[in-house]
């Protein structure tokens, strides 16, 4: 059985699953559901990047070739981020396909598709499942297609925020960057210096490392306290495996929160109203320079649809998600110039927006993300845990009472219980724990809120291990 299925954003599963005629026949059922919805572009362009981690240039070959076998002009665009290749494919109206498992282990890859106009809807998804269960290919015209390079999408990408934010943006700020396998580890380091930073670069890996933005791993954590022991830098940063999701330390060494900088960006850009997951802060409520805060399930796609109604109010909207990539869902104006919406997650934005919020305010990055009182809130996963296991466990928590109430007793008592997406649990101490599934890989995630960092940092020890020791005891 494969392992292969859709997720918060894309389609994921073992390489061994993946490589050779699953992704071509995936990449041909996408192909098919653009035609079929008449939503392929007239060009028939369909362009494919891909990540660095070790099965995806193969994977970017199987598309490519089947896409070129179904007569369509395959556009090679190589190694660079999911947003930027998202870019370009909106500036041409063109299809696409990035090969990237993100932050997963190198075992796994997946597939991200984008419509012309943007990334794929759910509805799309089942689309896009139909039309490989018939084993559609899409129509095949008169002759073949092609496979040709395209180039200078790096350019482009960084041109977009130096542009914007202009070269003294972050002029007089030492930035350290950390690479490892990022796609984007020398694209940061080109967009840091055209905005004016010094920029040095840290950790560069040779092998592909699975850094997660929101789960951080106790390894990345340790290398990013020891590069600001000598106060060298005012921020590290880094992004996921294919940059749409970032990684900000402040000076100290200490990451900020994904929904922070979300929240930072969104003020930076003059935003009214965000769109963001039930799994963000509920600080974010009390923000005094929004006006809306609109909650949705985990997963860009749902984000990009609660963009889509927020819009209609003609406030500048952003969307962003726990793990901080940011979808920019308007078009935002300063001085006389235009940063274009691009609603798919970015990693460079949040960055650059929040780097500059700083230095614009005078502060240290730790004094910005103190001022916005934002309390305190943790999050991290358990790995290899099957579906079967872990929706049992959420089960147990959503749909008897008793059970859920002897789980969190030695804890607090149960205040309030939400099943918008995973259970939220909120206790009568005031925290809350909140439990749900991974949709890229076999995982629960836990969040918690808390009165403080101490408090937040046990409560998700506390956490994890109490659903570790409840679902081992499971049938």
């Amino acid at each position: 059985m494969s392992s292969l299925k859709f997720g918060t954003s894309g389609l994921r599963g073992l390489v061994v699953d993946l490589v050779g005629e699953p992704a071509a026949d995936w990449t041909g059922a996408f192909l098919a559901h653009l035609e079929k919805a008449g939503l392929a572009p007239a060009s028939r362009e369909v362009l494919v990047g891909r990540d660095l981690r070790s099965s995806s240039p193969e994977i970017a070959g199987n598309a490519l070739g089947r896409a070129s076998a179904l007569g369509w002009q395959a556009l090679d665009c190589g190694a660079l981020p999911t947003p930027a290749l998202a870019l370009e494919a909106l500036r041409r109206g063109a299809a696409a396909v990035m090969v990237t498992g993100s932050h997963i282990p190198d075992d796994r890859n997946g597939l991200k598709f984008y419509r012309p106009d943007g990334e794929i809807t759910k509805d799309d998804e089942a689309g896009i499942r139909a039309a490989f269960e018939r084993g559609s290919a899409g129509s095949l015209p008169d002759g073949q297609g092609s496979v040709s390079p395209l180039a200078g999408l790096d350019a482009a990408y960084i041109r977009r925020y130096a542009d914007f934010f202009g070269p003294d943006a972050l002029r007089g700020l030492r930035i350290g960057v950390y690479q490892q396998s990022s796609v984007a580890r020398d694209i940061l380091m080109e967009a840091l210096r055209a905005l004016g930073a010094e920029a040095e670069a840290l950790g560069r890996a040779d092998r592909f490392i699975p850094v997660d933005t929101e789960a951080h791993r106790p390894e990345d954590l340790e290398l990013l306290r020891r590069w600001a022991t000598d106060a060298r830098f005012d921020a590290i940063v880094s992004t996921d495996g294919d940059a749409d999701r970032p990684l900000v330390a402040d000076e100290a060494g200490g990451v900020v929160r994904g929904d922070l900088l979300g929240l930072l960006t969104a003020r930076r850009l003059g935003a009214a109203t965000v769109v963001t997951p039930v799994t963000s802060s509920s600080s974010l409520e009390r923000a005094p320079f929004l006006r809306e805060v609109l909650r949705t399930r985990v997963g860009s796609p749902f984000v990009i649809a609660g963009i889509e109604e927020a819009r209609r109010s003609g406030a500048v909207v952003v969307g962003f998600e726990a793990n901080g990539g940011v979808l920019l869902g308007s078009d935002v104006a300063h001085e006389g110039r235009i940063l274009a919406a691009m609603p798919t997650r970015d990693a460079l934005l949040p960055i650059v927006a929040v780097l500059a919020e700083a230095k614009a305010r005078g502060l240290s990055l730790s004094q910005l993300v103190a001022d916005l009182s934002a309390g305190a809130a943790a999050a991290d996963r358990l790995e290899r845990i099957p579906p079967e296991r872990s929706g049992a466990f959420l089960d147990m928590l959503a749909l008897s009472g008793e059970e859920a109430e002897a789980f969190f007793a030695e804890r607090s008592a149960v205040a309030g219980v939400n099943t918008f997406d995973g259970v939220r649990v909120g206790l009568s101490d005031g925290s809350t724990v909140h439990y749900r599934a991974s949709g890229n890989a076999p995982e629960l995630r836990c969040y918690v809120e808390a009165a403080g960092e101490t408090q937040a940092a046990e409560l998700l020890v506390w956490g994890l291990e109490a659903a570790r020791r409840r679902m081992e005891r499971m049938p």
